[in-house]
């Protein structure tokens, strides 16, 4: 198959925005005279051929802001010197090389420049660039007219082609990159006679005023050598074309960042998806998030799996010199780590050492002590890949998933003989295809018949040197399959034709860095980091390998999202992933909802309708106008909006000084507009501070009616517990047999969208979902007894005697963790019905009492929808505030019973002690209905009075609170109720 170049509307704007640049140029041929500095004047009058730009400087401006207002970019001040140089920002995978290799063409064809020269920052990407003109050759053939030009790579041993660069009258286009010309040991600016007869290739170059397109100047022109080599060759002008404009100062023509590439579905969309395993703490779990050093300490921040009352749970902890992880998180899989040896707060090589193994942990890595996240990595993609497959191949589409590795060892290995082999990861990739392959979902998918070993194969530095061929008939090897026959790779194997090559079976690719930059495939499906030690690649190179749009077997695209996804295997969380991306996004560049000086500079105030000139609010009013925004707490320091600014554009306030209003008809929907690109104003949660209420103590309510109610309920108790051991092992070790549920140890795999907007990368939809792998690494069994011990405080012999009486004991080995834990919370909730069945109270006879203090608060903070205002006196505050619907209802009906003499919502201090914790009951009333006698009652306002509604533990607390107030005979009445109706 042959990829078609068929041109996009974003690509002809963009390739518009580098002609405007020359508007009113006429077309003009310059030459020179080469000069020959040797006695023989072997080429001395031979005529060379330049280009010639006589647009003024500030003609040449007012073209660079009418193009940077026609797309909403900030205007350009002026003109950089001493050549003029422009900022071009495409999005990886949105086709720049094919954007600046049309560019070439049209300027000669509509201004007659000839000579071009692109700078690239790497052999890799330099050897990509020769690809795509190689590609395009026939597309452009067609296109242009005709136009002859030639292209080369510089060569230090094949300088006869400067000299034809400068002395052809057709196109010349030049790809070197910068290292071969950076330095004045390279051949490339020598005078010596190994040079062109004595003239250097640099002097040769110059003489030309060539145009020069730099290809990631972030990576080109990074240094001041650099910079220097670039102006030494004599410029007429230079375009840059990136997706990361690191530098400032250099005007913008057309931009396609990340969010417009998005928005406009020009490149795929972008799933994360991660596997983890189910937390059941049978597996030692260590991340280093942080370290930090003082003069007396260095401490690290790492998060770990903590056994803890409520279960086992991530948490992230610090750890110093000597800690021991068991002892830090209580649980036994930590062991073989053991403790921390050392702590490294060296820049760029943090790590922890440990005493076991892992014996080195460095920043940000993720350790589990086993190899089944990897599979379940592995088999996921695997598996998505296929459901692609299942989707796409019906499209003509051909799917390729990428592996990123960081020990070449670990995918190919290499016996005494030279001879390869698999590493681990290899031979896990082979066991689950093989899986995988056995469900009935992809029966259609066997039917290609291709054995394992030839649908998988990698590309590494090593391969380079030769050491590693693939074998099959014409004996390709990975280097060629992979980095040269790119359509090759894309076409699909057809069973049907008995000669296939290689690279039609190969569908999963396994790399370790060389893929990183000058390489990518449109139809990159999946990729997956299989990588433990320090990550050198960034999150933008993984997903620059894969973000075009996918092509079918006539070399077609095929748009819409939903054939273009991109799901992203990560070893870190979505959310991480999400974040780090938006930070790499942020660090090279790309600002997500920042306001700046210059933001509102390109707003269009009028247009001549006879030439078409734009007239623009300028730089000074844009940075007053970011001045108001800013005095009126719209926008923060950070140059980001704020809350205000979401509620007076929700609220429809938002207003402008006149001095912006008299410039042009809705210049207030203008600045709004302009606004919501970068601020979205419906993620900001808006809190009305108009609604916001002072809830003030009554202290006049304290006293009659409230000290009458408060002497009922004012007295402290104490408890004890009766237990009945043989009682106690009966009914826990029944609770156990009935409750006990362990499930299997599985893999959780998660998958979630990314939303790349203005304001910043979103997280869209998630999907979870277990499974399980092909084989399973076998665990250490913890020693349960002692572990059980510790969580139920219960003697060996009682354990022994209830897990003997349970017969659940087979459990244990399915998942020990998971056992333990569900064993203890059964055992222990057994153990709080005994203790409540048995428990006691006694008034303390020194009669301690709940202060009156605990209504020293003079004023509470609170919201409108959470306050019920109190009437004549009858509470301790002149408004109740509600936790719930149920709650507010109940202070409603309180306030309008007038039999309701007074009533409490009784503060969180107010604790009575239970063997299961604190207890805290939610009302106090005082009653009195028709003159008759008082009644006095604590009521505890719940969604129900069913016992079988409550939470166990809750309902537990309940009855401690009823034998609390019976003992302490107040006269006080203990209720569970959902209306007041049901008090009395």
């Amino acid at each position: 198959m042959k990829i078609q170049f068929d041109e996009l509307t974003y690509q002809s704007d963009a390739i518009g925005a580098v002609l405007s640049v020359f508007e009113g140029q006429q077309i003009r041929k310059s030459e020179f005279t080469i000069m020959d500095q040797d006695i023989q004047g072997k080429l001395f009058g031979e005529k060379g051929v330049a280009n010639k730009i006589d647009v003024s400087e500030s003609k040449l401006l007012q073209n660079v802001q009418q193009i940077q207002i026609k797309q909403g970019i900030p205007i350009a001040q002026s003109i950089p010197s001493p050549f003029p140089q422009f900022n071009i920002e495409m999005e990886t995978g949105t086709g720049k090389t094919f954007v600046y290799l049309k560019s070439i063409l049209e300027m000669n064809r509509k201004f007659g420049f000839t000579k071009f020269i692109i700078v690239v920052p790497s052999v890799a990407i330099k050897e990509g660039v020769m690809k795509t003109i190689q590609m395009t050759k026939e597309y452009f053939k067609t296109q242009m007219q005709g136009i002859v030009y030639r292209e080369f790579m510089y060569d230090s041993s094949k300088l006869e082609n400067i000299q034809a660069f400068a002395s052809n009258e057709n196109v010349e286009i030049m790809v070197i990159n910068i290292q071969a010309f950076n330095s004045e040991d390279n051949i490339f600016n020598r005078n010596d006679r190994d040079s062109l007869y004595g003239i250097s290739p640099k002097d040769y170059i110059a003489e030309t005023n060539p145009i020069v397109l730099i290809d990631e100047p972030q990576s080109v022109d990074s240094t001041a050598n650099a910079k220097a080599a670039i102006a030494a060759l004599n410029p007429s002008l230079v375009f840059r074309f990136s997706a990361t404009h690191k530098e400032e100062g250099y005007p913008l023509l057309y931009k396609l960042g990340p969010v417009e590439a998005y928005q406009n579905k020009l490149v795929k969309q972008i799933e994360v998806a991660g596997v983890k395993r189910t937390i059941d703490g049978n597996v030692a779990h260590l991340r280093l998030i942080g370290i930090k050093a003082t003069k007396t300490a260095v401490t690290a921040s790492v998060e770990v799996l903590v056994k803890t009352k409520a279960g086992i749970v991530k948490k992230i902890i610090s750890l110093k010199k000597n800690d021991d992880l068991v002892k830090k998180t209580k649980l036994t899989a930590y062991e073989e780590i053991g403790y921390v040896r050392d702590i490294s707060a060296e820049k760029d090589n943090e790590y922890i050492e440990f005493s076991g193994e892992p014996s080195v942990i460095y920043l940000s890595q993720a350790h589990y002590a086993d190899l089944e996240v990897k599979r379940g990595q592995i088999r996921k993609t695997i598996e998505e890949h296929l459901n692609k497959e299942l989707k796409l191949n019906a499209l003509g589409i051909k799917v390729l998933s990428l592996f990123f590795i960081d020990n070449v060892a670990n995918y190919r290995k290499y016996d005494e003989e030279g001879k390869p082999y698999l590493g681990e990861y290899g031979q896990i990739f082979e066991e689950e295809y093989n899986d995988v392959l056995k469900s009935p979902k992809y029966k259609k998918l066997r039917d290609y018949h291709i054995p394992v070993e030839e649908v998988h194969n990698g590309y590494f530095s090593i391969d380079k040197k030769g050491k590693f061929k693939n074998g099959g008939e014409k004996d390709e090897s990975a280097f060629q399959i992979i980095m040269k026959d790119k359509e090759d790779l894309l076409t699909m194997y057809d069973e049907e034709k008995r000669k296939t090559k290689t690279a039609h079976k190969l569908r999963f690719i396994f790399s370790h860095s060389a893929l990183k930059e000058g390489w990518d495939n449109p139809n990159v499906f999946q990729i997956c980091t299989l990588i433990d030690s320090k990550d050198e690649l960034t999150k933008r190179q993984k997903i620059g390998r894969g973000l075009r749009i996918a092509v079918n077997q006539d070399g077609e695209r095929v748009h819409g999202f939903e054939v273009n996804t991109l799901t992203v295997m990560a070893n870190e969380s979505y959310e991480e992933f999400a974040t780090g991306l938006q930070h790499e996004y942020e660090k090279e560049g790309i600002e997500f909802g920042i306001f700046k000086n210059d933001t509102f500079s390109s707003l269009v105030l009028e247009e001549d309708e006879l030439t078409g000139y734009r007239k623009p609010l300028g730089h000074e009013y844009s940075k007053k106008l970011v001045e108001y925004l800013t005095e009126q707490k719209y926008i923060d320091s950070k140059g980001k909006g704020t809350v205000t600014l979401a509620k007076a554009i929700k609220d429809q306030v938002f207003e402008l000084p006149e001095e912006y209003t008299v410039l042009a008809p809705n210049m207030t929907e203008k600045v709004i507009a302009a606004i919501e690109q970068k601020f979205n104003t419906e993620k900001i949660e808006i809190k009305d501070h108009a609604k916001k209420e002072t809830v003030r103590l009554n202290k006049e309510a304290l006293s009659g009616p409230f000290l009458e109610l408060w002497e009922r309920i004012k007295y402290k108790t104490t408890y004890s517990i009766q237990f009945d051991s043989e009682q106690f092992i009966s009914d826990a070790a029944k609770k156990l047999k009935d409750e006990l549920l362990v499930r299997i140890q599985k893999l959780e795999y998660e998958r979630m969208q990314l939303k790349i907007e203005e304001s910043g990368i979103e997280e869209k939809t998630t999907t979870k979902t277990s499974f399980s792998t092909v084989q399973r690494e076998s665990t250490k069994s913890p020693d349960i007894l002692t572990e059980l011990q510790q969580d139920t405080k219960l003697t060996r012999k009682t354990l022994v005697a209830v897990l003997k009486k349970s017969d659940t004991l087979h459990d244990f080995k399915v998942n020990p963790q998971m056992y333990m834990l569900e064993a203890a919370r059964i055992i222990n909730a057994a153990k709080r019905l005994a203790m409540v069945d048995g428990v006691k109270y006694e008034k303390l006879e020194t009669e301690e009492v709940y202060d009156q203090s605990l209504f020293k608060q003079e004023e509470i903070d609170s919201y409108e929808d959470s306050i019920v205002k109190v009437s004549d006196n009858r509470s301790t505050y002149d408004h109740v505030i509600v936790d719930s619907k149920i709650e507010r209802d109940f202070a409603e009906a309180c306030e309008k019973d007038p039999n309701v003499k007074f009533y409490i919502k009784l503060p969180a201090d107010f604790k009575i002690k239970t063997p299961l914790g604190n207890y805290n009951p939610d009302w106090a009333l005082s009653v009195e209905e028709d003159c008759k006698e008082k009644l006095y009652f604590i009521v505890e306002t719940k969604g129900s009075t069913a016992a079988e509604d409550l939470r166990k533990t809750e309902l537990e607390k309940i009855r401690c609170g009823e034998k609390h107030f019976d003992v302490i005979n107040t006269g006080i009445t203990f209720k569970r109720a959902v209306e007041l109706d049901q008090v009395y």
